[in-house]
């Protein structure tokens, strides 16, 4: 008991000399393919001129930074995304506008580089699908997994209260969409789960 109690004083100590810091963060989306200087170049070019078929997102939320020892930090977070997806089927020639809107929460493991100004940090992303069943001409949509898994990795930039930062999102479960014409019965299916690219800034309270 006496151990027990000594484990959890000295947790609860180094917890509250423990560096924390309250940020809300708002990024950019970018819909891409793996992470690839030239796949995320690409697809940051393409929405900037407007091309291609995916369309720029946005996702807003909190975040908590906690300082652990030798420089490291955990950091879990909240947000509200959305972002679309689009895609032609060749068959029914029919085009699926797919909208995403989920809770987001990531809890990342982070370094600092240089001290609190630079970091890199990386870990898992659990997803809340909030979307509704949309209809595509005579397709309607049946999403099927409402949580589903990824991972993120980044960095970010910290000066005085102004956070600057970037990160991948990969999938490690499937967001499955199957779109189902009510009329001949026809089923496609649709992996709805994308690869993204994030940028953007913080503010620390």
């Amino acid at each position: 008991m006496k151990k027990v109690l000594s484990i959890a004083l000295i947790s609860f100590s180094m917890f509250a000399s423990a560096q924390i810091s309250l940020a809300g963060k708002a990024n950019l989306i970018f819909p891409t393919g793996s992470p690839s200087w030239k796949n995320i170049k690409g697809t940051v070019n393409q929405a900037i001129e407007g091309e291609g078929k995916n369309n720029v997102g946005f996702n807003a939320g909190l975040s908590l930074k906690v300082g652990l020892p030798v420089a490291f930090y955990v950091m879990p977070e909240l947000y509200y995304t959305t972002f679309k997806n689009e895609f032609t089927d060749p068959v029914s020639n029919t085009t699926f506008d797919i909208k995403n809107n989920r809770i987001d929460m990531p809890v990342l493991l982070g370094y600092n580089v240089l001290g609190n100004m630079l970091g890199i940090f990386v870990g898992p992303v659990a997803s809340y699908n909030l979307s509704k069943e949309d209809t595509f001409n005579d397709f309607k949509e049946n999403a099927r997994d409402n949580f589903t898994v990824g991972y993120q990795f980044g960095a970010q930039l910290e000066i005085k209260k102004l956070i600057v930062n970037a990160r991948y999102e990969g999938a490690f479960s499937k967001d499955q969409r199957n779109f189902i014409n009510r009329i001949s019965g026809e089923e496609i299916r649709y992996d709805n789960r994308a690869n993204l690219f994030m940028v953007g800034i913080g503010y620390k309270f």
